[in-house]
C-alpha cells in the first residue's frame, strides 16, 4: 500500500484528470457533426454511461480483415474530447506503429463518459474483427461517480477474461481517485489496477496521464483534458508499454504460433 506521501500524490493526480472523462464540449460536437461517429453495428451508450458520451471510429479507414487490430477500450481521453481527431493519443499510436513497420490497424474505441460497466457493454464491438491487442484504459468515472472499487474491479476482470479467452492480449492502464471520497477510497481504487494486472498477468500502464495531470502547458484550459501536446505524452506512457508487445504478436503472426 503507498506511504501518505504517495497517497496524496495520487490524490493529486486523480482530482486534476476526473472531469477528463466526462462531459463533451462544443468542439466535440462540431467533430461528430462532421461525420466523426461510430460505424453502425456500434451498440448506443448502455445506461451506466453519461447520456451524453460518443463512440469514436477506428482511427484508421482499414478494410475488414487487412490487418491485424489493436483496440483501445476507454472513455473521453481515448476518444481525443476537445482535439481533432489527429491529435488524439490512439491515432498517436497508429502513427508511431507505421514508424516501426508493425502492421497494425489501431481501433479508437473511446466514448466519453464511460465507466467501467460501459466499456463492457461495448466489448463486443471493441472486439470485432482481428484484434490481437486490447488496451483497456477506463475507471476514471467509476472515480468520479465514487462507485464501488469492488465493482470496478469485476467489470475490468470480465473484460480482461473475455479478451484473453479470445486469445487477446491484454495492456490495462490505470487510472486514479479524486480525494474527496477519502483516504480509504482513494487507496482501494488505486489498487485495483495492480492487482488485476498480477492476477491476470497483463501488461500495466501504471497511470494513463502521468507527466500530463495538473501541468497547465499540457491541459485544455479547463484543465483536464490534454491538450496535443499532453496527448503525445500519454502516448508515450501507452507505448512504453504497448510497443514490445506488438513487436512480439508481431513475431507469432510470422511464425504461424
Amino acid at each position: 500500500m503507498p506511504g501518505r506521501g504517495g497517497v496524496a500524490i495520487l490524490a493529486l493526480a486523480g482530482v486534476l484528470m476526473m472531469g477528463a472523462c466526462g462531459a463533451r464540449t462544443a468542439r466535440e460536437d462540431d467533430r461528430e457533426g462532421a461525420g466523426a461517429r461510430a460505424p453502425a453495428s456500434a451498440p448506443q451508450e448502455s445506461s451506466s454511461s453519461s447520456s451524453s458520451s460518443s463512440i469514436a471510429p477506428a482511427t484508421t479507414a482499414a478494410k475488414a480483415g487487412a490487418r491485424p487490430r489493436i483496440a483501445i477500450l476507454g472513455d473521453s481521453l481515448t476518444a481525443g474530447l476537445g482535439l481533432r481527431p489527429s491529435q488524439a493519443y490512439p491515432t498517436l499510436l497508429q502513427q508511431r506503429l507505421d514508424d516501426e513497420g508493425l502492421d497494425y490497424d489501431v481501433v479508437n474505441a473511446g466514448a466519453s463518459g464511460d465507466t467501467s460497466a460501459g466499456g463492457l457493454a461495448r466489448l463486443g464491438w471493441a472486439l470485432q474483427g482481428d484484434v490481437r491487442v486490447l488496451v483497456v484504459a477506463l475507471g476514471g468515472n467509476d472515480a468520479l461517480r465514487a462507485l464501488p472499487t469492488d465493482q470496478l474491479r469485476d467489470n475490468l476482470a470480465t473484460i480482461i477474461e473475455r479478451a484473453q479467452a479470445r486469445g487477446i492480449t491484454v495492456v490495462l492502464a490505470g487510472m486514479e481517485a479524486p480525494p474527496n471520497f477519502g483516504r480509504d477510497y482513494i487507496v482501494a481504487f488505486h489498487l485495483v489496477y495492480p492487482a488485476l494486472a498480477a492476477r491476470y498477468h497483463v501488461a500495466l500502464v501504471p497511470f494513463l496521464l502521468a507527466g500530463v495531470a495538473g501541468i497547465d502547458a499540457l491541459n485544455q484550459p479547463d484543465g483536464m483534458h490534454p491538450t496535443a501536446a499532453g496527448a503525445r505524452l500519454v502516448a508515450d506512457n501507452v507505448w512504453k508499454v504497448l510497443e514490445p508487445i506488438a513487436r512480439e504478436k508481431r513475431v507469432e503472426k510470422r511464425s504461424g504460433t
